[in-house]
């Protein structure tokens, strides 16, 4: 014990420089915590309002969400108040973002990778059980398509792009272990999708109109208890099997990254994803009003408002997460940031409002329609394709990020067919 503690002394490891650090810090938060006097309490709030809300320049963009709702009531602006709403979530997303990995300092970087990627996403889970409450099913399915485009070809390409470009000297690598797993869950999401499309326009169904319904809500249920099974392989068995590449990572973090500690306490960091959680409920509503408005205003199809601009906004947290690590050349976390996210709305997200709109009486099913259904499958194949080896540079990160501009323009001269039930 004690050559150790001459060790961290005289500051001969940057790990043991990164202790001290930590714990001068953890140490000032329990002095802050003995002490209640008012000063003491008002300086610490002052102090994590500034932190949340004044210290990141993208809370320029705040003042933007409530002159959207003062749009919402004084004019008939649907195009700005659409526009508005989203330069208004978009600093809220990245700031839950922000609160989250805040919190994963006091729960663990595997509980917080799981947190992460759920608030991460929980932006999108707002609008959808708006529009849900609305009826606009096909919003609901065409936004939480564009979150799973967005992330497996935008944010994973922009990632491979930006690190590739700072690594140009190496091919990085990543656990491909972890991007079968992945790979694999999407590819039965992409199953769960395909078979009501298949049964709809193919006419096969018992009793058309609800065979397709009744298996998507059965297909749902299977899905769901699967993702359960996911967490439980990653919270119980993943430290076993990727220890290695997890206790590299570690060093890697404990020697470069000293500056890494929490900036606020466990309870501000719960305090403010509430309140941030609330009011990206509050604009969402106003969000989702605007959109139908906002299309016509803009002549723009709602499929490419709902299948591009939202989920730009929704994934804004988690595009810049994964370009710094990317950068940092953490591409395991880059691609648990990315992936890890479209798994969770594939394979949670799209089943629970599925659920939740058989509770609220909606026909929300997965028949996500043969155009959306072959985009999704078609992506999910080409991302596969590019994890298959293990390694990335920034020719396969502007191969995904061009893939996404075709999805992108197609979208923008795709019409949703009618409906013929």
């Amino acid at each position: 014990m004690e050559p150790q503690l001459n060790g961290e002394d005289h500051d001969e490891s940057p790990l043991g420089v990164r202790k001290m650090h930590r714990f001068e810090h953890i140490g000032s938060m329990a002095s802050v915590s003995q002490s209640y006097g008012p000063m003491r309490t008002r300086s610490r709030l002052l102090m994590s309002i500034y932190v949340v809300i004044f210290k990141a320049k993208i809370n320029l963009l705040l003042p933007f969400g409530p002159l959207a709702m003062i749009l919402h009531y004084l004019t008939q602006m649907h195009g700005w108040v659409f526009f508005f709403s989203l330069l208004g979530i978009a600093p809220l997303a990245e700031r839950l973002g922000y609160a989250t990995e805040q919190l994963a300092f006091y729960t663990g970087p595997t509980v917080g990778g799981l947190l992460n990627a759920t608030f991460g996403n929980a932006t999108e889970m707002i609008i959808s059980i708006y529009a849900l409450k609305n009826g606009m099913i096909r919003v609901v399915q065409q936004s939480l398509l564009g979150s799973i485009l967005s992330n497996m070809l935008l944010v994973l390409g922009c990632a491979f792009f930006c690190g590739g470009i700072v690594h140009s000297e190496k091919d990085q690598i990543f656990n491909k272990a972890a991007a079968v797993v992945n790979s694999g869950l999407l590819l039965m999401a992409v199953m769960g999708l395909t078979f009501p499309a298949v049964l709809h326009f193919t006419h096969s169904e018992v009793q058309y109109g609800k065979s397709e319904v009744s298996l998507s809500r059965f297909s749902s249920c299977i899905m769901l208890v699967a993702y359960a099974g996911y967490l439980f392989f990653q919270l119980k068995t993943r430290h076993n099997i990727y220890s290695p590449i997890e206790e590299e990572e570690r060093q890697i973090v404990d020697i470069q990254d000293e500056e890494d500690v929490p900036e606020i306490t466990l309870w501000e960091s719960i305090s403010w994803l509430a309140v941030l959680t609330a009011w990206v409920s509050i604009l969402s509503g106003y969000l989702v009003d605007a959109i139908q408005g906002a299309s016509e205003a803009m002549n723009m199809p709602v499929a490419f408002i709902s299948v591009i601009l939202l989920p730009i906004v929704g994934n804004a947290a988690e595009h810049a997460s994964a370009i710094m690590f990317a950068m940092k050349d953490k591409l395991d976390i880059s691609l648990g940031v990315a992936i890890g996210s479209s798994t969770q709305i594939s394979m949670f997200l799209i089943p629970f409002c599925v659920v939740i709109g058989w509770m609220m009486g909606q026909r929300m099913d997965l028949n996500f329609q043969l155009f959306e259904t072959a985009t999704l499958f078609i992506t999910v194949l080409v991302v596969a394709f590019m994890l298959q080896e293990g390694t990335a540079n920034y020719f396969k990160g502007l191969m995904l990020i061009l893939c996404y501009l075709i999805v992108a323009a197609s979208f923008f001269v795709h019409i949703d067919p009618a409906i013929n039930d």
